[in-house]
Parts: structure tokens; sequence; C-alpha cells
């Protein structure tokens, strides 16, 4: 018997016109009496039944329970997804956590590092290794989508920018994320290749913007951290993040993130109730067990802001708690902006959400605190008076440690002769990163409140037991913070204290072409 499919419409009006045939007659007819413009929904009703001869009376009676019984699936089907595989057939029980991760970053030309400092993987060749190992999806989420330009240091964004026209002509599927707000040529030029672009409306959202930078690769890679698919991410600044290889347990959270952001493509408004294959997977209750370079870890992605937290998904905040609630001796964060106010256009507020977590974990459990702001032409004059009265609270108060530098990546400049300042491009430290004794969070955020409550932005927490062995992911983030801590473009609160500009010349130069040293530009997920 081959299958009939009928909508709730076509049922419903097939009620309707056989219940008014018997209403009109008042006599019971057997179905194959009903005039010839009733006999459709009433012949595959009878089809579907294998009713011979029946009386339209019972035919109506068994349609009737037809068309209940369908309306009650829809509605059903219509507020409630079914629970179980993604759409790729990726689930929990058949999903790779046993991965490797990389530390990836971008140093700008004419950073100077002592000889002895560590070195990872160049954010340009880590990218360029996903994209050389794609073969059939490409996912791209980012802030920023400017690739080409006439400086020097945009070389490298370029060739980024041909890689992925290259891989649209390869039958691989792309698709790219980005705020409505950005007028890219890039992401013109991707679309008429065959890209498919999705533009989030986040000011119609949460008059907010999006700031989410990550990648999924195959449905088994991800990369996320600071940088986004900018030229000055691959040149003139300063960018932090994390590569997982083969790794699509972690993915399968992640894909959900990139799902919300295309499930609000073309609407000004967000869902009252999320589909349920939006829930996150893991969360900080329940988080992802897997081994990272065959060290026993933990991981979860947050999101922000909290209108884009379905179910089981943490909020960047709580994500960020978490990770400074189970410090036991220290908290090393980087960011480029520390401002713990929340502004709108006709006043400004105290944020206390992340300040107030700071001086808690000072005061009453004498966790060590260093707090590393980039400094530069926007930095908020008050971001000085909130450091002062972090500084105050460890005043006469024993085990109470906080120490705050500024990393002043302009400072250089001040040793150039003026032809070299005239010829310079600004530079800056972006980033985004927290580092403890057992845990460390990435994200897109800066410690500022408006960042957290209106804009997109995702997060990674990992926690590892041993963090003593240099294959420790956490080990080797504490150590590039320790490197930018003591090197010479972090000062204290002395502003006018000029640099010893003879140490300067005597440090190693580390440009974004050598910024491989102690880390093989080898495909780490061969290794």
């Amino acid at each position: 018997m081959d299958l009939v499919v009928l909508s709730v419409e076509d049922l419903v009006e097939g009620l309707r016109i056989s219940w008014t045939a018997f209403d009109q007659k008042g006599e019971e007819r057997t179905c194959s009496e009903v005039s010839i413009q009733h006999l459709n929904s009433l012949a595959v009703l009878r089809y579907l039944v294998g009713l011979e001869g029946c009386s339209q009376q019972k035919c109506i009676v068994i349609f009737a329970l037809v068309c209940c019984f369908a309306i009650l699936v829809a509605l059903i089907f219509s507020a409630v997804d079914i629970m179980g595989e993604d759409e790729d057939g990726l689930s929990e029980k058949n999903c790779q956590n046993k991965c490797r991760i990389a530390l990836v970053e971008n140093i700008p030309e004419g950073l100077n590092y002592s000889e002895n400092a560590p070195f990872h993987l160049s954010l340009f060749q880590g990218w360029m290794n996903l994209l050389n190992m794609a073969k059939k999806s490409v996912d791209i989420v980012s802030s920023h989508w400017d690739l080409n330009h006439s400086h020097p240091s945009a070389c490298q964004g370029q060739r980024l920018f041909e890689k992925l026209l290259q891989l649209t002509s390869q039958n691989i599927e792309i698709k790219l994320v980005s705020d409505v707000t950005a007028d890219s040529k890039v992401l013109e030029a991707l679309r008429l290749k065959g890209a498919e672009v999705t533009y989030m409306n986040m000011t119609a959202y949460n008059k907010g913007r999006l700031q989410s930078s990550f990648w999924i690769v195959d449905k088994q890679h991800v990369y996320i951290g600071s940088a986004g698919l900018d030229w000055q991410s691959l040149g003139q600044m300063k960018e932090l993040g994390v590569i997982f290889y083969n790794c699509s347990c972690l993915v399968l959270d992640l894909q959900r993130i990139f799902a919300l952001y295309s499930s609000l493509k073309f609407k000004s408004r967000v869902p009252q109730t999320w589909s349920k294959r939006l829930y996150g997977v893991y969360d900080n209750e329940k988080k992802l067990q897997l081994q990272l370079n065959d060290t026993k870890s933990q991981a979860f992605v947050s999101n922000s802001p909290k209108l884009f937290c379905p179910k089981n998904r943490s909020f960047d905040i709580d994500a960020i708690y978490s990770v400074i609630d189970d410090a036991k001796q220290y908290v090393y964060i980087a960011v480029t902006d520390y401002l713990p106010i929340s502004s709108t256009s006709t006043k400004r507020t105290y944020w206390p959400d992340l300040d107030g977590k700071i001086r808690e974990a000072l005061v009453l459990r004498s966790v060590k605190v260093r707090l590393l702001i980039s400094f530069w032409k926007e930095t908020d004059p008050l971001t000085f008076n909130f450091i002062s009265s972090l500084k105050a609270i460890c005043t006469e108060i024993a085990n109470c440690s906080l120490k705050v530098k500024f990393f002043d990546l302009e400072r250089e400049n001040v040793c150039a002769t003026k032809e070299q300042k005239d010829h310079a491009f600004p530079k800056l430290n972006r980033n985004k990163y927290m580092v403890t004794d057992g845990a460390a969070y990435i994200g897109n955020f800066d410690w500022v409140g408006n960042d957290f409550t209106q804009n997109a932005g995702t997060g990674l927490v990992i926690n590892q037991a041993d963090v003593r062995n240099n294959r420790s992911i956490i080990k080797q983030l504490k150590d590039v913070f320790e490197r930018d801590w003591y090197s010479p473009y972090a000062r204290t609160l002395q502003p006018t204290k000029q640099p010893n500009c003879s140490s300067l010349f005597r440090l190693k130069p580390a440009s974004n072409k050598s910024a491989t040293y102690g880390a093989s530009t080898k495909d780490p997920a061969s290794v």
C-alpha cells in the first residue's frame, strides 16, 4: 500500500465538506454515494482504513478521529522538538573526545621578547591548517570581515581570503555569520561564490552587536579566541586563541550556538521559546569529559547575552564565576579593557558582576589576582579609578594580593625616530582570557558591562587537574601570561615613566612570521 500524506488543513477541510453533505440531506448514505466534489477526501480516508461500502456516518466518525489525532500531533511537534542526534548524526555516544589542542597567537611585527620566552603556533598558520584540512564544511562566526588592505602587514589576510574563495569552488559547504552592520566586500565576494551568509541584527535583539569569534571545520575541528577575520588580527594586533583537532564532542555543543545564530536569519526578534535542538549539551553542571594532549580535562562552552542562553547553556558570567570560584592559589586575567560600568545613551551605572567577584576572591579566599590590561588611546580614564579602588581593598589585609599592569604596545614608539613613528601603525593587545591554578577561560569579551549584557559572544572553559606537565594547555596559557607580565611592555600605574630603550633593543624580535618558535607549524592533528 502506498503511503498517503495529508496536511492538517486537508483533513479539516475534508471533514467540513463531508459533514455538510450528511447534514444537508439528513439521511445516511454510503461513502460511494457522496457527490464527486466531496469524493477526494473521503476516498483517501476509505483507502487508508480499508473500508468498503461503509456508511457515511461511520466514515465521518473515523475521519473526525483521524483529524483530531493529526491536529494533536501537529500541535505537539510545533511546540516540542524531539531530542536525539544532530542533523549530521553526531551524538554524545559516537563523538570523539580524545583531542589535540594548540594555543595560537598573532604577535605583531617588531614585538620583542626575551630569548627563552614561550612561543606558539601563529594564528595565520593555525587558520590555514584548518582550511587545508577542510573536506566537507567550514562554519565561521566573526565580528569583522576585512581581510584586504594596502598595509604591508595585510598580506596574510589576503592569502586567507584567497583560500576561502578557493574552497567555494571545491564543493565545500561554507557558512558565515556576521553582524548586520558589517559592510564587507569580503562577505559579498564569498556569497557570490556560493557561501551562505547570515547577518544577525543584534541592534534589534538587544541593542548590541555580534562579537563572537569561532570556527567549526568538518564538524571535527574548532577555533575559538579573540581574533576576527580582520587583516589587523593577522598583522598589527596581538591575538590569542585555541584550536581543537578531532574533537567532535566539543563540536556537538558549539554547533548548537552556530545553529542558534543561523536560526535568527531574517528575524528582528528572538523566539519566546528556543527549539530543543538549540539546548546546550554541556554546561558548568555537566562538563564534557575529554583528553586534551593526553591530559585528562573537562570543558564546556558558554554564551552571551543571557537572551541567547537556552536551557542547559551556561551564561558567560556564570562560566567566569565558576573559574574564579574554583581557584585556590591565583587568578590571572588578560583583557583589552577593564571597566565595571554599564552604559546607556543617558547614564552610566556601576556593574559589579565581575569586579565584585574579584574582590570576593581577594578578601574572602586570599586568592592572588593579577590583572593585565591594555593601555591605548581608547582606555577610559575611569579604569584607573576602579583599579585604585581594587588595590585599596587590600590595604592592611593579610594575604590579600592584587597587582595590576598595563600592556602598552605603543611604548616602543618612545624609542623610535620621528620617521619610524610617522610610518608606524597602531598596535594593540586584544587578548581576552583568564587562567587559574586549575582552569582557563577564553572568550570574546573585554571585562566591560555592556559587552556581557548586550553583545553576542562565546566563551570556553577548560579544567585540568594536572597543570604541571608541558602538554597542559593551562600551563601553556599561564606561561604566556607570565611572559607578557614580565615583558618590557607591561608597566604599573606610572604612565609618565620612560622605558629603557637600550634594553628594548637587546631583546629578540618576534614577528607574526616567526611566532612559531617552540611550536611546530606542522598540523598538530597529525603529531
